[in-house]
């Protein structure tokens, strides 16, 4: 970067800081609501509007797991341990199936992990398989409708086609007995074979409490104009370069590394959430996977998210106004992307700020210990209730079978 350029983006950082600060004691007082659908969606209340009934499987596919290894509780994919926890004690829940609308199976296919804490998928399909089997050959419930009455906790990279890396996620596609199913992922990425028509998206798990005693006072000028954390190349797994993240983690790196803009680096310092909180943007651009807890911790700590990720679909999208409150930037563009933030008028800017503020917006991507009203816990309900009543063709006729139980690689065949 030449000096002419070097000046050219101080003085534009400069005036960027002095129109934000110059305003934002206002945005720290003040909140907005989206009006309409979907802020009344947000808000919305699940209980009395459907029942769930739990199964009560051996605890080898949830409890026994979790206690051999208790890192499964903080790491990203626990939604489907605390979905759990909280569907026991939920006022949905029924203890008679015969009134349920929908059934869950609590199986922890995340909880299976290295020494380094990833989770490793591979025993997922036939764990989840052999569960299936049980809940069909104990309980009537499976068998009326294949499946299509229940849903699943599946928040691994790929959902429930069980891998990390997509070549092979696609190649595998849905777990065939999940095929009717209605699947709870943080998966979501349009026309992807890993994405059925009627999933529910979902936040990845980020820690509250923890989140929460790093907050810092709310007029904390927001002095950081672009943040990012993170890899911007995955050597061990990709070590040729280009296939992690498509190739624009990369671009941001070689790019902005050297931009004043650019508060960017893959340290991660004990000081992580209080800098995303003095950023006015943070970056979340794709992985193995479009998503990450940087957009939860970007909406909860106040930061526009500045999201870099093709045809993703981003959790609760009909109930968050994602457009409102992030940045799209398509993943080609991303050299251009010191332009384009510098180019938002600081009217829009304030704006996202102040509906960011709403805490109904950060609540919808949190799982709190206990469950707060508008959580994520209660989104996935709503979520839920909004496909009630199910149609007739969820129920099967007697003898008529759908899904093939023999279909899917050798492997997943193998007894659990």
């Amino acid at each position: 970067m030449g000096s002419g350029t070097w000046i050219l983006a101080l003085v534009v950082l400069q005036s960027v800081f002095d129109g934000i600060y110059g305003l934002e004691q206002e945005v720290n007082r003040r909140t907005e609501r989206i009006s309409g659908s979907a802020g009344d969606v947000l808000e919305d209340d699940p209980v009395g509007r459907l029942k769930v009934f739990v199964y009560e499987l051996p605890s080898k596919y949830n409890k026994k797991i979790l206690h051999k290894d208790p890192r499964c509780l903080n790491h990203m994919f626990a939604a489907e341990i605390y979905m759990h926890r909280f569907l026991l004690s939920s006022p949905v829940r029924t203890l008679n199936p015969e009134e349920a609308d929908w059934f869950y199976a609590p199986v922890y296919t995340t909880c299976d992990l290295t020494p380094s804490g990833l989770p490793l998928p591979f025993k997922s399909p036939r764990m989840m398989r052999s569960a299936i089997e049980l809940i069909s050959t104990n309980w009537p419930y499976w068998n009326r409708t294949e499946g299509a009455d229940h849903f699943f906790v599946v928040p691994h990279d790929f959902g429930a086609c069980f891998h990390y890396q997509e070549e092979t996620a696609i190649e595998r596609g849905i777990l065939q007995l999940l095929k009717r199913a209605t699947l709870v992922q943080t998966f979501g990425q349009r026309n992807h074979v890993c994405l059925k028509d009627g999933s529910i998206t979902i936040p990845p798990y980020a820690p509250p409490q923890k989140m929460q005693t790093h907050l810092i006072p709310p007029d904390t000028p927001r002095s950081i104009f672009v943040y990012f954390r993170g890899l911007f190349y995955d050597v061990g797994n990709d070590p040729e370069g280009g296939y992690y993240a498509r190739g624009a983690r990369a671009s941001v790196w070689e790019n902005f590394k050297n931009n004043p803009l650019f508060d960017i680096s893959t340290d991660h310092p004990t000081t992580y959430y209080e800098d995303m909180q003095r950023a006015v943007f943070c970056l979340c651009p794709l992985g193995w996977a479009p998503w990450s807890p940087r957009l939860v911790e970007a909406v909860v700590f106040g930061c526009i998210p500045v999201v870099i990720a093709d045809d993703i679909v981003l959790p609760f999208a009909d109930a968050i106004p994602w457009e409102e409150i992030g940045v799209f930037v398509a993943e080609e563009d991303v050299p251009k992307l010191d332009t384009i933030l510098t180019s938002i008028p600081i009217e829009v800017i304030l704006r996202k700020q102040r509906l960011l503020a709403n805490p109904s917006m950060k609540q919808a991507m949190l799982f709190p210990q206990p469950a707060q009203p508008g959580d994520a816990f209660h989104q996935i309900l709503n979520g839920l209730a909004r496909k009630l009543p199910h149609n007739e063709g969820v129920f099967l006729k007697p003898g008529q079978q759908i899904l093939n139980w023999t279909a899917g690689p050798v492997g997943d065949l193998k007894p659990w």
